[in-house]
């Protein structure tokens, strides 16, 4: 008994360090987010089918994370069990975003369609590879008091990478005069370019995170007041058999089980924003200006880009206040108002015609995707054994994956009969979604 001991706090610098892998990872996110549906329509994708492609995104992530969660619990070398997965994970990812905007060099072979399919499959289970792991290592580094923060301060480099990502075809075009319009059946040289630079990035941060960062051995771990478990949970967490990650899924804690809710109807959300956006923009905005369509379809697109970096850049301001926040009024409070200005939000973009006025719509999504990056982790964070910490953040990726994959199958069918294939309707029912999320926080008691 004498030998257990409390966790030390970690100093901000230390969770930096543990976390800028994360600025990389979303710069890759984010350059996917604001230009897949770009790269697919360019080649010929109908609005109605985009988020068909972007099934394979979710889908992918579904089966990946839990093996990852379950396998990095598990793996101890050297660097760690955590850093491992960064490493082979950034690597890939790194790969998927060179390729991805060069899918014509491949259409001799396939489709080119098809090949971007498998592009985004391939970037979001290397994202994915790499993602999870950083979930885990707040758990694993941080006693519950700094939980909290940590996540914020994940959040807070998120939001800086995004914005970045977001932004780079816009500043590329604009300031770097790297042409912007490739043409039909071409993608934009700036849109190329953004995508090496953010595969750059992504290497060069996850190595920070890999060279500055110490992990806790098992034995450490255990020494941990709070972190000793039960001999089942030992040998349940032992078990390297897959199939112990569905023996995990049945015996996941019940607050795992509401946040479940909250997280479907917010993801949902967020995959119509992240689909439609682009195209919704593009009819409901510029193409009643005077020019080309070709052009001004270039133009939403890159318009598309500085409005996701501005969300993704009040995201991590307000990250910043998170954890002050959540100890004085509560993490599921503050959750749920989040939610509930981020639904408004997107909610009013329906009655928006002007390309400026729609900045202001970006500052409650940014609020909203501020706290879905932090506040259901740290929610979980504390109802969740020591030893799984990995395969149940894994698990938890499957309540941001099925949204998504619910969304893909049936979204453009909404958008094609329902909304009379007028993506805008598409970004309304989003905001409708972040709202019903919000109520089902109330459910929730910490």
């Amino acid at each position: 008994m004498n030998n257990i001991r409390v966790k030390p706090n970690l100093s901000v610098m230390q969770i930096i360090n543990m976390s800028m892998g994360f600025l990389g990872i979303q710069m890759g996110f984010a350059l996917q987010n604001g230009n897949a549906s770009r790269i697919l329509q360019t080649f010929g994708a109908d609005v109605e089918h985009l988020s068909l492609f972007w099934l394979a995104a979710p889908i992918t992530g579904m089966i990946v994370q839990p093996i990852i969660g379950h396998y990095s619990d598990r793996t101890w070398t050297k660097m760690g069990r955590r850093r491992p997965f960064f490493l082979v994970g950034a690597l890939l990812t790194a790969i998927a975003l060179v390729f991805m905007p060069n899918i014509a060099l491949f259409t001799a072979v396939l489709p080119p369609l098809l090949i971007g399919a498998g592009m985004l499959m391939l970037m979001d289970a290397s994202i994915n590879v790499t993602m999870e792991p950083f979930r885990a290592l707040i758990g694993d580094n941080l006693p519950s008091a700094q939980r909290s923060l940590g996540f914020s301060v994940q959040t807070v480099l998120i939001g800086v990478g995004a914005v970045i990502g977001s932004w780079l075809p816009y500043v590329f075009a604009e300031y770097l005069h790297i042409p912007a319009d490739g043409g039909d059946g071409i993608v934009p040289q700036n849109v190329i370019y953004s995508f090496y630079f953010g595969a750059f990035v992504l290497i060069a941060t996850i190595l920070w995170t890999v060279f500055t960062t110490k992990e806790y051995s098992p034995k450490e771990l255990e020494s941990f007041e709070g972190e000793k478990e039960t001999e089942a949970e030992v040998k349940s967490a032992t078990n390297h058999n897959l199939g112990a990650i569905f023996q995990d899924f049945k015996r996941m804690p019940p607050t795992m089980k509401k946040l479940g809710w909250v997280q479907f109807f917010s993801w949902f959300a967020l995959f119509m924003m992240w689909v439609y956006m682009t195209p919704a923009i593009a009819e409901h905005v510029f193409y009643k200006m005077d020019g080309e369509r070709n052009r001004l379809y270039a133009e939403a697109g890159n318009w598309v880009g500085v409005l996701f970096g501005v969300y993704n850049g009040i995201s991590a301001i307000y990250a910043i206040f998170l954890p002050r926040l959540a100890n004085r009024f509560g993490r599921t409070k503050v959750h749920a108002f989040g939610l509930v200005i981020g639904g408004i939000s997107l909610i009013s973009i329906l009655f928006i015609s002007s390309p400026n006025i729609l900045l202001l719509t970006m500052l409650g999504i940014g609020i909203a995707w501020g706290s879905i990056l932090s506040m259901p982790y740290a929610i979980l964070s504390d109802s969740l054994p020591a030893r799984k910490m990995g395969v149940y953040m894994g698990i938890f990726n499957f309540f941001i994956t099925f949204p998504q994959i619910v969304c893909g199958f049936f979204g453009g069918m909404i958008i094609k009969y329902a909304f009379g294939s007028q993506p805008i309707y598409g970004i309304m029912l989003g905001g409708v979604f972040m709202l019903l999320g919000a109520i089902s926080v109330w459910r929730i008691k910490e």
